[in-house]
């Protein structure tokens, strides 16, 4: 029994609207469905699966989150600590590049040196590293 793939990942965040917004407007995610937990937050969808759970901090308090969860990380929700990045294959890198220049976010690139890949680099609102990797074979 192994590993067999990355399922998703979660971003805990004092600025849910935001955070979805980026995103769904500037990476294309889908908003979809959600179980009825007892704190705000959504589930973004790439193509048919949810790769990338919000989870919103309730300004009333987070007693529904460490209900659930049974923990209080409030106090580290910039950056990804040890994470360094996440990363997304994706395509249509000039459509891309006008999506990003449209929003006003800034990015950087570079070529994978021996590779067929260019990736883009983006931060989320929260801090947290994304990697868009464009393979051009």
């Amino acid at each position: 029994m192994g590993l067999t793939r990355l399922d998703h990942y979660s971003i805990r965040t004092d600025d849910l609207e935001t955070t979805r917004d980026f995103y769904v407007d500037a990476l294309g995610l889908a908003e979809g469905d959600r179980p009825p937990f007892p704190f705000p937050g959504y589930w973004l969808y790439c193509g048919d699966r949810p790769v990338v759970h919000l989870i919103g901090l309730d300004p009333e308090g987070a007693h529904g989150l460490t209900d659930y969860m049974g923990e209080d990380r409030e106090r580290a929700l910039k950056g990804g600590g040890a994470v360094d990045h996440l990363a997304f294959n994706a395509d249509d890198l000039d459509g891309m590049r006008r999506r990003l220049d449209g929003l006003g976010i800034a990015y950087r690139e570079r070529d994978v040196p021996g590779m067929d890949l260019h990736q883009v680099f983006v931060e989320d609102p929260n801090g947290c590293t994304i990697e868009l990797n464009f393979w051009t074979s």
